[in-house]
């Protein structure tokens, strides 16, 4: 019996050890990152994998801002407000989750960052009880520009397609500081499945959205109070 107390203790003490490395690891990464240009999960996946990866890192004022009025409105209207969670919503799909965990996301922007830079695509209850916190941390360390410019570098728009540059190329043929609303908006309304929605060739639904978009983000003032002019 002693043997396997022994035993036991020893395990818990190099799981403890194993998840303050990992913690360690990531506060690193945290701070890294708010300098450096970061990578996310899916481009180190498809690097490992040998997959092309496409992606132009540009900075936020080469970004035109109707598209990142078009992915707020899109993703995530509370952004310039929310400190990272939006604790309303996250509950309310908690409280609606199935056996097999959340059906939609809640995700903020500053979640889709955290997930994108350190976790791994799909739902499930363990990647956001890891993803909450990652985006608290986020919300504090790093500036609003800063979550908005690498997410807008990192976000997929296509199949080994990754940041707004990139996609802007991709679909339009034109660089992301040219776009226009109708571009902007078919590009936010792409984000929730990059894979089966091309903004170059939308379908019925997706233009909808898009029209929908584009009419919120008319009202980008309200929207991009905590971004630089």
């Amino acid at each position: 019996m002693a043997a396997r107390r022994s035993t036991f203790g020893v395990l818990i003490a190099v799981a403890a050890y194993g998840v303050g490395a990992l913690a360690a690891l990531l506060a690193a990464l945290i701070v890294a990152y708010a300098f450096v240009t970061p990578v996310s999960t899916l481009m180190l996946g498809r690097m490992v994998l040998g997959k092309s990866v496409q992606r132009s890192y540009v900075p936020l004022a080469d970004i035109a801002p109707v598209l990142v009025a078009s992915v707020i409105a899109s993703e995530d209207a509370r952004f310039c407000q929310n400190w990272g969670v939006e604790w309303g919503a996250l509950k309310q799909v908690i409280d609606e989750a199935g056996v097999r965990g959340p059906r939609r996301g809640a995700s903020t922007i500053t979640m889709q960052t955290a997930k994108n830079l350190f976790l791994w695509p799909g739902r499930s209850a363990l990647r956001k009880a890891i993803e909450i916190p990652i985006a608290l941390v986020l919300g504090l360390v790093w500036s609003k520009a800063r979550v908005m410019k690498v997410y807008l570098n990192i976000a997929e728009w296509g199949d080994g397609v990754f940041g707004a540059e990139a996609a802007s190329q991709l679909y339009f043929h034109k660089s992301a500081s040219r776009l226009n609303a109708g571009e902007a908006a078919l590009l936010a309304s792409a984000l929730p499945n990059p894979i089966k929605r091309n903004p170059e060739r939308p379908r019925a639904f997706q233009r909808r959205m898009a029209d929908t978009i584009a009419a919120r983000a008319a009202s980008s003032g309200e929207l991009l109070t905590c971004l630089p002019r």
